[in-house]
């Protein structure tokens, strides 16, 4: 039973908790959490303070680092107060506005809590962004695989479609994609497409995308109306630079052969599709869509240094195991993450028991419908962490 009283020092949290009764519980305690790291780093504030006054630190090479965190916390700290004062002034608005009789005040009163709720929920995700870690190579480009899995042809379709799904999102962030290499069907589809989505920002919301997606529908090779069920694998890499993954000459087996077509069409004379074998770890990677043999070998290496980057990432967190398996975004290629089912026009997300009815607006590229409540939730999940 709720009670009918605001507890504690943060009243306002409790009383605009009320408008969300589905979600008291847990929204109540998400608001409270933030409210107490953020005493939390007044106090943290109040030792900066006292520390840069000090004229030992004023003239010390840590002086400019103790600065920034300084400007960092203050800004953090006023978005705080807002937060509280949006707060108070919601739950007040909606004790007014149910104490007011119908007419023009009570409409004024509506818009105004409105405005207030769109604000509050900004200033939520402006917040937990700061409290929360950003991981080095969220600013990075993506490098994309996505591979045909289960359903013979349908897969290869379904693959197609996927790589279209991404390249529309890119489009809509306005990033660029760039083929690195793909081996085509004669429908249409796709038995593995590689491709880097260049932009800032494009690893840090596409890696959720890691993974293996399923679809059901009828698909176009199937005559009798049957709803089949098929899957294709995705992997999302940041691209690293050649500075942070070294690649030493002496490991690399680098081969040559003529690139080809769908069904073995459009088959080139000259050998300028390139396999390079890393001899130490057996990592291959072949490319074959550009036109020369220099430009192939170019593109994979950079899917090179992307997988061993993601194989030392691997053991690193193989040593974090908990804090691997609390992770939203996994990047486990062999996790099943998300459904979309043609025939009830639904995406499920597994991780989070997300489901959504907007199918065709996801395939078009609005992949933030997704992307957004995983983010949340991610952020959630790492704020209880903190503090």
């Amino acid at each position: 039973m709720i009670p009918s009283h605001a507890p504690g020092r943060h009243g306002g949290v409790f009383l605009w908790c009320l408008r969300y009764p589905q979600n008291f519980f847990s929204l109540q305690a998400m608001l409270e959490k933030i409210l107490r790291v953020l005493e939390e780093k007044e106090r943290e504030l109040k030792a900066l303070e006292d520390r840069l006054g000090d004229p030992k630190i004023a003239g010390s090479p840590r002086f400019a680092e103790l600065s920034r965190r300084y400007a960092k916390l203050s800004e953090l700290l006023r978005k705080g107060r807002e937060l509280r004062r949006l707060l108070r002034d919601l739950a007040e608005e909606r004790e007014l506005l149910e104490t007011t009789e119908e007419g023009e005040l009570k409409a004024e009163l509506r818009e105004e809590i409105r405005k207030g709720e769109e604000r509050l929920k900004g200033l939520l995700y402006e917040i937990k962004r700061e409290l929360v870690p950003e991981r080095p190579e969220d600013r990075r480009n993506a490098i994309v695989e996505i591979r045909a899995g289960a359903g013979g042809e349908e897969s290869a379709l379904f693959a197609a479609d996927l790589f279209r799904m991404y390249s529309r999102y890119a489009e809509r962030k306005g990033w660029n994609v760039k083929v690195l290499d793909s081996h085509p069907t004669d429908l249409g589809g796709f038995k593995q497409i590689t491709f880097v989505v260049e932009g800032k920002g494009a690893y840090g919301r596409l890696r959720y995308e890691s993974g293996v997606h399923r679809v059901q529908r009828v698909p176009v090779t199937e005559s009798s109306g049957r709803i089949h069920t098929s899957t294709a694998t995705v992997a999302v890499l940041p691209e690293m630079e050649e500075v942070e993954v070294e690649i030493r000459p002496e490991d690399l087996k680098i081969e040559t052969f003529r690139a080809g077509g769908p069904g073995g069409q459009h088959m080139q004379k000259n050998e300028t599709a390139v396999r390079i074998t890393h001899i130490p770890t057996g990592i291959t990677v072949a490319c074959q869509d550009e036109r020369s043999q220099y430009q192939n070998k170019v593109q994979a290496l950079r899917i090179l240094r992307a997988r061993l980057w993601e194989l030392e990432e691997r053991k690193r967190q193989g040593e974090l195991q908990e804090a691997r398996r609390r992770q939203i975004g996994t990047g486990d290629r062999s996790e099943k993450i998300r459904t979309y089912n043609f025939p009830q026009n639904r995406v499920t997300d597994h991780r989070i028991n997300f489901t959504t009815y907007r199918l065709q607006e996801i395939l078009d590229g609005d992949l933030d419908i997704l992307t957004d409540p995983l983010f949340e939730a991610e952020l959630e999940q790492e704020l209880s962490r903190v503090g």
